[in-house]
């Protein structure tokens, strides 16, 4: 694999094989927590189903990449996405139903609710118009601009904008944005990266220390993580082809139609009839009478 030592948490399967076992969640209550920042502790979590059906007649079915509660009953779904696709703050929100709905009681009912996050950590630029890696969302106010419902969040990460070095990571939520970036381009685990859960982590992330089933599961998700990456450098390359040679268009458009204003001005101070300049230049009237 090109001598990469640690799984890419890029692919489906390497990072449910961070985040998604049981056997090893103290590397998503640990990510959860440095997330937070101290508003809220997990000290445990349950896996739920990360398979939902829609209850309706053509029903959609949504797959999330880990779902779990915590100990304090909140809900919380990770998402890794590599590509970005139309209405995906729709997306975010529709999975948010699932969790909702799950916490409808039979009987009476008072319809209170555990709080709701649905987190989705980014291999793309999201918002173009702000520096910011990390930011969230919640019902807000429109006239007060206060939070109408905050049980309610939607977290986004956005990686690409993560570019802290070793020697600049200061809090642990830097150290887990440096591992998800980097994970797979390290040879050894960074001397900064010094928590027992990193020491944990690398070693659960070894490519040669997988079973042989792990493996093959794995070697496959790279092969669609890499198809589906190289696909958008192909389309980005196209599109910016695309974007150039329309540019050069209009270019010469715009060049051959001043050329042909900087003649109308010159015909219409010799006193040449307006036909004659309109038959020579392809303009109007209108645009003659405004030189």
């Amino acid at each position: 694999m090109n001598g990469q030592r640690y799984i890419s948490p890029y692919t489906d399967f390497g990072f449910k094989y961070i985040f998604g076992s049981e056997l090893n969640k103290e590397y998503l209550i640990s990510f959860l927590n440095a997330l937070f920042e101290g508003r809220h502790h997990i000290t445990d979590i349950t896996y739920q189903n990360s398979e939902h059906l829609d209850e309706v007649v053509y029903s959609r079915r949504a797959i999330f990449d880990v779902y779990c509660t915590t100990d304090k009953g909140d809900h919380i779904i990770v998402e890794m996405q590599n590509v970005d696709q139309d209405y995906f703050v729709d997306r975010m929100v529709y999975y948010s139903t699932f969790p909702i709905r799950e916490q409808a009681k039979r009987g009476d009912w008072d319809y209170k609710l555990n709080p709701v996050y649905t987190i989705g950590i980014l291999n793309f630029i999201f918002d173009i118009n702000s520096e910011d890696v990390h930011h969230e969302a919640k019902l807000m106010n429109v006239a007060t601009k206060e939070v109408f419902y905050d049980k309610l969040s939607f977290i986004t990460i956005e990686l690409p904008k993560f570019n802290k070095q070793e020697d600049e990571l200061v809090t642990l939520y830097d150290k887990w944005l440096f591992v998800l970036r980097n994970l797979s381009r390290l040879m050894e685990r960074p001397a900064a990266l010094q928590e027992r859960v990193f020491a944990s982590l690398f070693r659960h992330a070894e490519i040669d220390k997988m079973q042989p089933n792990e493996r093959r599961q794995y070697e496959k998700s790279l092969f669609d993580y890499n198809d589906i990456n190289n696909s958008n450098v192909k389309h980005f390359r196209e599109g910016k082809e695309e974007g150039l040679r329309e540019g050069k268009e209009e270019g010469l458009r715009e060049g051959e139609r001043k050329k042909a204003f900087d003649i109308a001005r010159n015909l219409k101070a010799a006193g040449v009839d307006y036909a004659v300049i309109i038959a020579t230049t392809g303009l109007n009237e209108n645009e003659l009478k405004s030189l």
